[in-house]
């Protein structure tokens, strides 16, 4: 991916003489502006010179679900996991979503699919799959062979649909939970994305939950105005936990500008840029619900996550940074075990909520000023 450019001026030359070009220094888009620790180092020599203290980074996530560490890879990135065995050391992440199944094959978005922006990625690929049957005779074997996690990402267009594919994945071996993709449109109310309205996002979770005793989680959307009456919907009707938080909704246009550059018209925008987005949906949501949320949205350093963390996020998901850098979920791992460890810190859960404030705040639809 391009880097992000950052432009400085420079003269170097006294008044009154001539004008020199600019000086352009380049910095990569997957860089914050500024390393800023995150954990104060608390040790002393005498602490240094103590037993080491056991350390837990397992995530509960319920039925069953336990993460070893939290730090996922997001749907879309890694593919249906199989395309990275040979990058990365699979079973040290904390989990794997796969990238959206369908029902029936899909053949996905029109090129061109993909369009570099100065903070991440524009993508159209659009719901490319083989069809659930393929992917369960695919793949199903392979991930009960993985000490990881295999969390299989669902997309649809009606209700029945979503419980057709997880009644199909009932006894599939290696899957360990769902994740219900509510960026889809919901034939039923006029097209409207699922995630949009909270009573087809309830009546969708309701009916996949009749369905399935599997762990499940619910991938938000940004688009949303007020996040938190869908997510209290989908937690009221049985998810597990909730991802948070999928694409931003974005245009990129041709060179000659006579058009959109993608082929879909529309993309999922991704990477850095939405990084406050997503921060300030998981801020929303963990002060709204009592199950675990998971951030995804830009994350691309040790100090990202631990933002996400401290605004309340249970785990995290990598995404568009891993399609750079396919090994940087587990750098994470080890950064943040280091991290801990350091700070002599037992649990994760010490780290999860330090942002929050001591009772709920106003949603950001009334308590920030958007106008100039």
């Amino acid at each position: 991916m391009r880097a992000k450019r950052r432009v400085v001026t420079a003269s170097g030359r006294p008044a009154g003489s001539s004008r020199t070009p600019p000086v352009r220094r380049t910095r990569p888009a997957f860089v914050p502006a500024q390393q800023r620790p995150r954990i104060e180092s608390r040790t002393t020599a005498l602490e240094e010179a103590a037993e080491p203290i056991a350390l837990d980074l397992a995530v509960d996530i319920g039925r069953g679900l336990v993460l070893p560490n939290p730090i996922l890879v997001a749907s879309g990135t890694f593919g249906w996991g199989v395309e990275a065995v040979d990058l990365i050391e699979i079973d040290r992440l904390g989990g794997i979503c796969t990238r959206g199944t369908t029902l029936k094959p899909r053949t996905g978005g029109a090129t061109p699919r993909m369009a570099e922006t100065p903070g991440g990625l524009l993508n159209g690929v659009g719901l490319q799959s083989p069809g659930i049957d393929a992917v369960i005779e695919r793949y199903a074997s392979t991930w009960a062979a993985w000490a990881t996690p295999v969390i299989v990402n669902l997309a649809g267009t009606s209700v029945g649909e979503y419980v057709e594919l997880t009644r199909r994945l009932e006894g599939a071996g290696g899957v360990a939970g769902i994740e219900l993709n509510l960026s889809c449109p919901n034939a039923a109310r006029g097209g409207i994305l699922f995630g949009l309205d909270a009573t087809g996002a309830g009546e969708l979770v309701a009916a996949v939950r009749r369905a399935t005793d599997l762990p499940m989680l619910v991938k938000l959307t940004p688009d949303a105005g007020d996040i938190r009456p869908i997510a209290r919907a989908v937690a009221d009707a049985g998810a597990d936990a909730l991802s948070a938080i999928n694409t931003v909704a974005g245009l990129a246009v041709r060179a000659d500008r006579r058009g959109p550059f993608l082929g879909t018209t529309y993309g999922g925008l991704s990477g850095p840029a939405i990084r406050p987005i997503a921060l300030r949906v998981v801020y929303e949501v963990a002060q709204s619900v009592p199950i675990p949320v998971i951030g995804v949205g830009g994350i691309a350093s040790l100090a990202d996550v631990l933002d996400f963390l401290a605004v309340g996020a249970a785990a995290v998901q990598v995404g568009t940074a891993a399609l750079a850098d396919p090994g940087l979920p587990v750098r994470l791992v080890d950064e943040l075990t280091d991290a801990c460890t350091r700070s002599r810190l037992s649990s994760l859960r010490d780290l999860v909520g330090t942002a929050l404030p001591t009772k709920p705040g106003p949603a950001s639809t009334k308590g920030a000023e958007y106008r100039p």
